[in-house]
Order: structure tokens, then C-alpha cells, then sequence
């Protein structure tokens, strides 16, 4: 029996419109650290030995990429111009253009661009923990937070309690037949769970920590950076 790979896909063809100012350059591309924004995620997961390859999707029309140098992150890298409006396309369509290269009952982990911190043994950790669940599982933070619900005028309706509660991260892991028929079906969701939960899968959460954070404000670069200077790493 065929072991089954893992591979890495990255959606990365959307313009990070919360970032807010008067910069054109897309967010994945913002400077951090020296480097892309999403440099440092491609290069946390092209150093993880138990992935055999990583592709991007980038937007058809990007002009960016070519712009900068790959090179360091050797052989693994793989671009794919086929990015759609929103993250969900560009899932499938990344799934799609991969499946010559990806077996059906290959893993699948999908990452947010816009997560730069990621750290190695957090992609060790998810490969571990899900195993061989076809299930699969995602990286989630448990919800520390007092959560309210509110109502149309801005007034606290009720407390939630936050027992059983999960934030979820990236990367998210699944099979990669599964992932594909997945999206097919319901392409109006926001991650890939959402989508894998529709089609009757209880993906696993793996518990991660707060530094796998998600630049969506400005104020998150300043947050990533001190988080990758304090590390010790890039990666």
C-alpha cells in the first residue's frame, strides 16, 4: 500500500482590502522582516522534510511574484496562476490544477498567507495529531475571551460561554479528493472545515497558541514582527 504524501497549498490571490491606507502592494507582498509577508510561511512549510511540495495561488493578473526572489526556498516551491475572488475558489481552483501532481488520498494542508508566524513544529504537530483520519484536522486556538452576542442596536444580547469554543487557524488538513469534492459542493464557505463539515467530516483540532496569528490590521505587522525578532527565526 501507497503511503500517502503531503503537500501544501497557500491562497494568496487576494489584495488584503482591511490593511486599510493608500498602498497598492497586495498584503501577502508587505515587507516583514526584510522579507514578503508570505515568505515566511512558505518558508516554515518548505522546511518541513514530510512535505513533498508547496504551491501558491496567486491571482492570474499578479505581477508581484516574479518581482522577488524564491530561490531560498529551493525545489519545493511551486507558483500556480489560477487564483479566483474569493479564498474558497482559489482552494479549488489550486486543487484542480494539482490533481496530475497529488493523489486523491493525499493530505492536503491549507495555509493562510496572511499567517507568517507559523512555526515548524505547528505543521508537525497537525501531521501528527490527524495521523490517518480521514477526517483530517486544522490547527485552533481554544477561545479564552468572554464572548457576547448582540443585538441590532449595538447592545449585548446574551453571554456565550466559550467552554467547547475554537478559534480556528491554518493549516487546515485534509485528503485531497475529499477537500476537492468539498469545495464543489459548497463554495460559499470561509475554510476549508467549514466545507469538509458539510460533506459529514468531523476534522480533529489540534491546539496551537496565539503566535500563529493572522495579519488582517496593520497593527497585526508590528505584532508578527516582534513575534519572528523574538523567536530567534524566520521560519
Amino acid at each position: 500500500m501507497t503511503i500517502p504524501s503531503c503537500f501544501a497549498l497557500v491562497p494568496a490571490a487576494g489584495s488584503g482590502s482591511r490593511m486599510g491606507g493608500e498602498a497598492t502592494t497586495r498584503k501577502q507582498y508587505l515587507p516583514l522582516c526584510g522579507r514578503p509577508l508570505i515568505h515566511h510561511a512558505l518558508a516554515t512549510l518548505c522546511a518541513v522534510s514530510r512535505i513533498a511540495g508547496v504551491f501558491v495561488v496567486l491571482s492570474p493578473d499578479d505581477a508581484d511574484w516574479a518581482g522577488h526572489d524564491w530561490s531560498a526556498l529551493g525545489p519545493k516551491l511551486s507558483p500556480l496562476y489560477c487564483g479566483g475572488a474569493t479564498r474558497a475558489e482559489s482552494v479549488r481552483n489550486g486543487l484542480r490544477a494539482t490533481a496530475g501532481q497529488v493523489r486523491e488520498r493525499d493530505w492536503m494542508l491549507v495555509h493562510d498567507a496572511a499567517r507568517p508566524c507559523l512555526a515548524t513544529w505547528h505543521v508537525e504537530a497537525l501531521i501528527d495529531a490527524v495521523g490517518d483520519d480521514d477526517g483530517g484536522g486544522i490547527l485552533a486556538l481554544p477561545v479564552a475571551d468572554t464572548l457576547k452576542r448582540a443585538d441590532g442596536q449595538g447592545r449585548i444580547a446574551a453571554t456565550v460561554a466559550r467552554e467547547q469554543l475554537w478559534q480556528a487557524q491554518t493549516p487546515q488538513m485534509f485528503r485531497h479528493a475529499h477537500l476537492r469534492r468539498a469545495l464543489e459542493s459548497h463554495a460559499g464557505v470561509t475554510d476549508e472545515a467549514g466545507a469538509m463539515e458539510r460533506q459529514g467530516f468531523r476534522p480533529r483540532l489540534v491546539a496551537a497558541d496565539p503566535t500563529n496569528l493572522k495579519v488582517t490590521y496593520p497593527l497585526d505587522l508590528q505584532l508578527a514582527a516582534w513575534i519572528l525578532q523574538h523567536r530567534g527565526e524566520t521560519i
